[in-house]
């Protein structure tokens, strides 16, 4: 038998990022309660029968790591953000700005020291376990520590940030033990996969590129040591727990309506996130030219995992099968095909609008990757 059939641990050869599109009954649900129409109590239960019918839908796809979808959040992110102690849920003049859209202008802002003390986000792991076939990972995603920072970094956020942070040291330090203590948690409820889903790296490249186009001998001194303090922030909330724990971490540019927000290849952050993030697999977007060449895949150490984001989740059209393995054989020039796997390049529906996209296609797309990976590891 080969690896790809005993493989036990993630990441698994064909896998996926995290998040799904939200049925309608669930966006109808979640309208109704916006609008006090509904209690918080029928909007759960409506959210418990979607994730009970979309852990089937995974199982029935073959997926060995699956996971509730994300369907209790509004935001990949904020969501996480808004469970932890001493932050709040706040509003902007002005959203996220991507390449075709404005998000919702939502935030999170500081109310007092932040902590990890009883994040709703566990009993939300504990749901999808308790309804996963046995055999069949649960797979918890939440957003990375550096992404938490990377709020406090918006002109709009920043003063709040100073308000109860004067000292930027303290912050990242509470910052990376609130996370700690969450996943000291989730573990203890019985999680077994986490995945640190991260754009700050995406919204370096993007930044060191422009940087570049303006002027070739432009100082990057300052992109760097923002590179260096997100690395530290992250490395320090995964440090000393336990190693049957499997940390993964997943990079894009941005994911909102089938839209995106950020541009330029890895090669300004691979000797920082590539090179010394202590995770064991980073799923990497690479399904369009936004994400440059595999050639920064070589700083991978040759003993973590690269999941190959080849096929897109921003549109319903399947890619060519041929194609994507040919691509996957070049990657391999970089990184050893052993440690290679495959995925989409992102969730289907990194917010509650989802992406512009069928369920059907959703299906499809995650039945090509397991297409692919049998082919290319079986």
């Amino acid at each position: 038998m080969t690896e790809f059939t005993t493989r036990t641990t993630s990441p698994f050869r064909y896998d996926i990022v995290g998040s799904f599109l939200r049925p309608q009954e669930l966006k109808e649900a979640r309208a109704k309660f916006a609008n006090g129409e509904i209690t918080q109590a029928d909007l759960t239960a409506v959210e418990d029968k979607a994730i009970i019918n979309l852990i089937k839908q995974e199982e029935a796809a073959g997926l060995k790591a699956v996971t509730d979808g994300e369907f209790r959040r509004s935001w990949w992110h904020l969501d996480f953000c808004w469970g932890l102690n001493g932050v709040k849920k706040a509003t902007l003049k002005e959203g996220y700005k991507f390449a075709d859209e404005e998000t919702r202008p939502e935030t999170a802002q500081i109310t007092g020291k932040i902590s990890g003390e009883n994040h709703p986000f566990v009993e939300h792991f504990k749901f999808t376990q308790a309804h996963t076939s046995d055999g069949v990972q649960v797979k918890q995603t939440i957003p990375a520590p550096a992404q938490f920072l990377e709020e406090f970094l918006r002109p709009e956020n920043q003063a709040n940030a100073k308000e109860f942070y004067p000292n930027q040291e303290d912050l990242d330090h509470d910052v990376a033990a609130a996370y700690h203590q969450v996943i000291e948690d989730l573990y203890a409820a019985g999680c077994r996969t986490l995945q640190l889903d991260d754009c700050t790296w995406g919204i370096s490249v993007n930044a060191f590129a422009n940087l570049k186009k303006k002027d070739p001998h432009a100082d990057v001194s300052q992109l760097e040591a923002l590179q260096k303090r997100f690395l530290k922030v992250n490395n320090e909330a995964i440090a000393n727990l336990p190693a049957d724990l499997t940390i993964n971490t997943h990079v894009c540019r941005g994911n909102y309506h089938s839209t995106w927000a950020a541009a330029g290849g890895y090669g300004p952050v691979a000797d920082t996130l590539f090179a010394k993030e202590n995770v064991t697999a980073f799923y990497l977007e690479y399904d369009s030219e936004r994400a440059g060449g595999f050639e920064p895949l070589s700083k991978v150490p040759d003993d973590k995992y690269v999941v190959l984001g080849l096929i897109t989740s921003k549109s319903g059209e399947l890619e060519d099968k041929e194609a994507i393995i040919k691509r996957i054989h070049e990657a391999a020039q970089f990184h050893p095909l052993d440690k290679l796997c495959l995925s989409p390049q992102c969730g289907f529906a990194s917010t509650e609008e989802g992406n512009i996209l069928t369920e059907e296609q959703q299906w499809k797309k995650v039945a090509l990757v397991k297409e692919i990976a049998t082919e290319v590891w079986g």
